[in-house]
């Protein structure tokens, strides 16, 4: 049997699913829609500037996830931030570029259809078969997306994953602001009651930022979901009126922009490790299948990497 697995998506998820499938022996190429890799472990950089505008930070509990951890912490890729909570350094892409390291990866493409014929799967983009070796003969495919993006591409397939049409997301509007002064001491933490902000981080606080003072400001899941089809350039102008009314500052930001992450924090998990048609060899992870945590992410591409390894070594349906 091929033992070439296609993965589609290069989140902390499907990275991690394509280490234990790679270490068992298997050739895997990962497909990512984005340039880089992490998901929504993201770091958005503009000239000088960088933004964790994605997930601010993550903890670790179980033992295989601490391990991990330490790992980047002896290789300088992560560092406690405040009582367990760790970020990437010195950026948060940082643990995920560490996992990337070896893969063969098809950045800037996104995966629109998944065929199968006597040789195995091809992946498709909107432009036709993926160009890559090996392309048209992977024996199992590992989606490693949003379950609302999973959705299509399963029913297209033809395969069959209980439970990932009752997953449901709530969205998030995140504002990035960069100052040319620094405001002033103040918490490098704030989540305000408040209808349309959340959670303010001053990014700069965080360790091995730039000394450039940055703040993330995450909007709430109602108000992003009311807001959600705005223009960023208003969701921003609206978000900034509010975060200067909070924090009481009045500053011209040096920069400001906003991005809409549509699939931000589960609000609905799958309750599985994972999801696994055995007859079609398509499976799919992610944080949405546990919870809305980074080590969820890891828990469910290791268990899913591991059904499939032990799927191809025993041709057993998992």
């Amino acid at each position: 049997m091929s033992r070439r697995v296609a993965v589609i998506g290069a989140g902390i998820a499907g990275l991690v699913a394509a280490r234990r499938l790679k270490r068992s022996g298997a050739d895997v190429t990962l497909f990512e829609k984005s340039r880089g890799v992490g998901g929504r472990m993201a770091t958005r950089r503009i000239d000088d500037l960088q933004f964790d505008h994605g997930a601010q930070y993550f903890t670790a509990t179980g033992d295989a996830f601490n391990a991990l951890v330490e790992q980047w912490r002896t290789a300088g890729q992560v560092a406690e931030w405040f009582d367990g909570a760790f970020v990437g350094t010195p950026r948060m892409t940082a643990p995920t570029r560490a996992l990337a390291e070896g893969h063969q990866i098809v950045g800037g493409c996104q995966v629109t259809l998944l065929q199968r014929d006597s040789d195995g799967w091809s992946v498709h983009s909107a432009d036709g078969l993926i160009e890559t070796p090996g392309n048209g003969a992977f024996c199992a495919v590992i989606l490693a997306v949003p379950a609302p993006q999973a959705v299509p591409l399963i029913a297209a397939a033809g395969a069959h994953l209980p439970g990932l049409q009752a997953v449901r997301y709530a969205p998030c509007w995140a504002l990035m602001l960069a100052f040319a002064e620094p405001l002033g001491a103040r918490a490098d933490r704030i989540q305000p009651h408040d209808d349309v902000i959340a959670w303010i981080v001053r990014d700069s606080g965080k360790p091995g930022r730039p000394d450039v003072e940055t703040f993330v400001i995450h909007a709430s899941p109602e108000w992003s979901r009311a807001h959600l089809e705005w223009p960023a350039d208003a969701v921003a102008s609206a978000m900034l009126a509010r975060f200067r009314g909070i924090v009481g500052v009045s500053a011209d930001p040096s920069f400001f922009a906003a991005h809409r992450w549509r699939y931000a924090l589960v609000e609905q998990a799958a309750g599985s490790a994972f999801l696994w048609d055995g007859r079609a060899r398509i499976g799919a992870c992610g944080d949405w299948c546990l919870g809305p945590r980074v080590e969820a992410a890891f828990e469910s591409g290791d268990a899913l990497g591991d059904a499939v390894v032990q799927d191809l070594e025993t041709g057993l349906v998992v």
